[in-house]
């Protein structure tokens, strides 16, 4: 019988601790206080205390935090001149941009990009409806990657890691907030577009409109008609790029691109959307690379021209290129037009409008060991002020509940080995 009760009470009491952590899981500042490996974005996120406080009162939110190997990293970044001079307007959206309303565990993740909005909303450096995203995909070997500006890919290598408000992913690259179309057309080989964008007087539309997608022909579809290209009037060239441009009431990432979806465009033509042998298309031409993000939408590399006098061709899967619609004849020694119109390349942010501060700099790379101690006290009485809210009544119903809980799997425990 002694043993029988011995047996009862530990089983009773293992079972308790279990029920008492999920009725009580650790908060955020424990969580990130139990690993080191985030010792880095400790320091980073309590020192917009703003931001931390809000996330202590999140019920349902998904942070993408970088490891300390991540930080390490930022020096040779395009985010490194913005920490470097602690930038905090900069430093803050990147910020922003690691955290995503919801909760999206790793497993609701699939081969299909997922496009889901963040907390960076500041219209300085995004103008997409709801916060500007960041893409998601599961990989072969069950790996999870995240995209986002200039096509920086972060692998997620801890997951799901749950506290009070939601869930920390740990990634082993900081997320790059997408840049202006004239920015990020250099990052993919796209300088002709670009160029031509800012020829045609169309460059200040397409870096700072709401929600545009964008399809970009590869250099060599301009290279094939430069001749043509630079020798027609801007007005006629204009004409042609805007039928490039869709402005929607959405972003039209590749998951809302479906066999069919018939898009208006600046121009007022209509493109339309097919998919055939494994590939996408919009009207005849093959969509090359999808999904490049940009700080107002997206765009998606095409293999041709689209031309807005023939919106109704479609496509011929089963040429590798179909040959251009438009017709003209490109430069000697084909040299790629428009190029010397394209402004010099911006390697990093912009950080003439930003306010210095001493928040977080690279000089504060290093110290987050020791900046987990010195948290502890500000974190508490954040989560003391924040458990003052709740009215004694709700403290003592849910201590109730509790106990209800557990002195009935005690009793059904002892019940089910015969000593009551």
């Amino acid at each position: 019988m002694r043993a029988n009760n011995v047996t009862c009470l530990f089983t009773f009491f293992a079972i308790a601790f279990v029920a008492l952590a999920q009725q009580n899981p650790q908060d955020l500042t424990q969580l990130l206080q139990s690993n080191k490996n985030l010792s880095e974005f400790t320091t980073l996120l309590t020192s917009y205390g703003d931001i931390y406080a809000n996330l202590s009162f999140q019920s349902q939110v998904t942070i993408l935090a970088p490891n300390n190997d991540a930080f390490n990293k930022i020096p040779y970044t395009i985010l490194g001149p913005a920490f470097e001079a602690n930038q905090s307007q900069i430093v803050r959206s990147v910020l922003q941009y690691h955290i995503l309303p919801g909760l999206h565990p790793s497993g609701s993740y699939n081969g299909t990009f997922s496009f889901d909005k963040t907390w960076m909303q500041d219209t300085s450096y995004t103008n997409v409806t709801g916060g500007q995203v960041v893409g998601g995909v599961e990989q072969a070997g069950d790996v999870n990657i995240f995209t986002s500006g200039m096509g920086t890919r972060s692998t997620l290598i801890t997951a799901n890691l749950r506290f009070a408000g939601g869930i920390v992913h740990v990634i082993d690259n900081f997320l790059i907030p997408p840049r202006t179309f004239t920015q990020t057309v250099p990052q993919f080989n796209l300088t002709a577009a670009g160029g031509a964008a800012e020829n045609a007087s169309l460059a200040e539309y397409a870096n700072t409109h709401k929600d545009l997608t964008i399809f970009v022909p590869q250099n060599s579809a301009f290279q094939a008609l430069g001749a043509t290209l630079q020798s027609m009037p801007s007005s006629e060239l204009q004409r042609i790029l805007d039928y490039h441009v869709v402005n929607s009431t959405t972003v039209l990432y590749s998951s809302n691109l479906s066999n069919g979806t018939v898009l208006r465009t600046l121009s007022g033509q209509n493109l339309t959307i097919s998919f055939a042998s494994n590939s996408l298309f919009v009207n005849q031409a093959r969509v090359l690379q999808q999904d490049l993000l940009i700080a107002n939408g997206v765009m998606h590399v095409i293999d041709n021209f689209l031309d807005p006098d023939a919106p109704s061709v479609t496509a011929n899967p089963e040429l590798p290129t179909a040959p251009p619609l438009i017709q003209g004849t490109s430069l000697s020694e084909n040299i790629v037009p428009f190029t010397s119109f394209l402004p010099t390349s911006v390697t990093s942010f912009d950080t003439s409008s930003a306010t210095p501060t001493s928040s977080f700099g690279a000089s504060d790379i290093g110290k987050g060991a020791s900046a987990l101690a010195t948290t502890t006290t500000s974190a508490t009485s954040s989560r003391a002020s924040q458990s003052s809210t709740k009215s004694a009544a709700e403290r003592v119903d849910s201590s109730s509940m509790g106990l209800k809980v557990l002195a009935g799997l005690f009793g059904a425990l002892c019940w089910s080995i015969g000593i009551v």
